[in-house]
């Protein structure tokens, strides 16, 4: 007899599905160092809930969903799925990944029918499901186009088909929706909100990374957050408002702002006031990846705005058009940098971020520079090479191969390009791409 399923209302949910418990994730860069990423993670998916993890750059989430569904293994801990240990992929569960891979040489139906294929479901039932997802997902009409006649968009469609399709107890998505155009995307959101509503599908717990807070809290009954460098789940909110859920709402508005609040605390932030004074001795500190033009431009947005020098992280998410997580790379740089304080879901300019802002452009380059030189040790560094060399030049290769000794090859190489574009804005050096070498400007900088 089959088990009735009611997925979670505001009242309790069911009975455990998948846990961890003291799971650490270590991995090997190419030069043997050990880099940890996530740390004692310990958490429970229940019967009847949507869970969606949230966390910036660096903090672990797609990592966690591979040890979850057993695609690597921890290093440490251990994953149970309906209390059996997780050693490898399970039947019962599926996932949705941020890019899905699919065979070049099947065409859509054949795809979205491939998992069916190796479970041993007969061709009739196995057709018949496939056509009912592709149809679910908006691809009706494609079941004979090959993945090369399709875009990056419609692919993922397909990978989400193919994940559905097994009829999954437990539903793992990376990003699931990132690929897809606006529309799309809410559409694919709320189809699966109302398969999962209506029980018309026999998935009973869903558990979603995302970037997006209002994606999260649209979707999810809790959502928990993870600090980076390594991942740690610092909190967990949970999101007890009836579906369907409207983004105008204010107690909607409200819980966008709780996230924010939570992950804008000292120990969420990427650049934090205690990793700030850790960081800023070492060389091998991770920058934000954001452009000196995204730094000045939000600085000169918040002096401006009506508040003059402080804004709701939320309200510029919406006004700018950004992904938070976008957002929180820029709000990383101006932070890092001195520049300005995000704290309790606001971003707040500290006075050199106001004299930044109201300076001109010399002016501004000149301060930029002091802070590089004070706070980012790697541009200072690669300021000193150069000067104590007789020619003032050195090539990049001798950086990145520092920075290895700390970070991964690839995690280095985006380290440095950005301390380089940062220090030829500041004039503190100038930079060869064809040649590959840094040399110190011809007046001395």
């Amino acid at each position: 007899m089959a088990t009735t399923f009611t997925p979670k209302t505001t009242a309790s949910v069911g009975k455990v599905i998948l846990s961890a418990r003291n799971l650490h994730k270590i991995f090997k860069t190419p030069e043997g160092n050990d880099l940890l990423v996530l740390d004692t993670i310990n958490l429970d998916l229940a019967e009847g809930e949507i869970v969606a993890l949230l966390g910036r750059s660096g903090s672990g989430k797609s990592t966690l969903l591979r040890c979850l569904i057993g695609l690597i293994s921890p290093s440490s801990g251990e994953v149970r799925y309906r209390n059996r240990l997780v050693t490898g992929p399970m039947p019962g569960m599926a996932m949705v990944f941020q890019s899905f891979a699919l065979f070049p040489w099947l065409t859509v139906l054949e795809n979205v029918e491939l998992g069916l294929e190796m479970q041993g479901v007969p061709e009739g039932e196995r057709r018949r499901r496939a056509l009912g997802a592709i149809d679910l997902i908006g691809l009706d009409g494609f079941e004979s186009a090959y993945p090369k006649e399709l875009s990056g968009g419609m692919r993922q469609r397909v990978g989400f088909a193919r994940a559905l399709v097994t009829n999954p107890d437990v539903l793992l998505m990376d990003e699931p929706f990132s690929a897809l155009d606006v529309l799309t995307a809410e559409n694919l959101r709320a189809e699966l909100l109302d398969l999962w509503e209506e029980r018309r599908i026999p998935t009973r717990a869903i558990l979603m990374v995302t970037h997006n807070i209002d994606e999260a809290v649209l979707m999810a009954d809790r959502v928990l957050i993870l600090s980076s460098n390594p991942g740690r789940i610092i909190s967990s909110q949970q999101i007890d408002l009836p579906r369907p859920r409207d983004r105008n709402d204010p107690a909607f508005l409200a819980a966008v702002e709780t996230i924010y609040r939570a992950m804008t605390t000292p120990e969420a932030a990427f650049a934090g006031a205690a990793a700030v004074e850790i960081d800023h001795a070492s060389l091998g500190m991770r920058l934000p990846e954001a452009e000196v033009a995204q730094i000045i431009g939000l600085i000169e947005r918040v002096e401006a705005g009506p508040d003059r020098g402080r804004d709701d992280l939320p309200a510029l998410v919406a006004e700018m058009q950004l992904d938070a997580d976008d957002l929180f790379v820029i709000t990383d740089a101006a932070e890092l940098l001195g520049f300005a304080q995000t704290r309790e879901g606001d971003i707040t300019l500290l006075p050199e971020g106001v004299k930044l802002a109201r300076s001109d452009i010399q002016e501004r380059k000149v301060i930029f520079a002091e802070h590089l030189m004070n706070r980012v040790p790697l541009v200072a560094h690669i300021r000193r090479v150069l000067a104590t060399r007789p020619d003032h030049r050195a090539p990049r290769e001798r950086f990145l191969t520092e920075l290895e000794d700390f970070m991964g090859a690839e995690e280095a190489a985006r380290t440095l390009d950005t301390a380089i574009e940062w220090g030829r804005y500041a004039e503190l050096f100038e930079y060869d791409a064809r040649e590959g070498r840094l040399r110190l400007p011809e007046n001395g900088g």
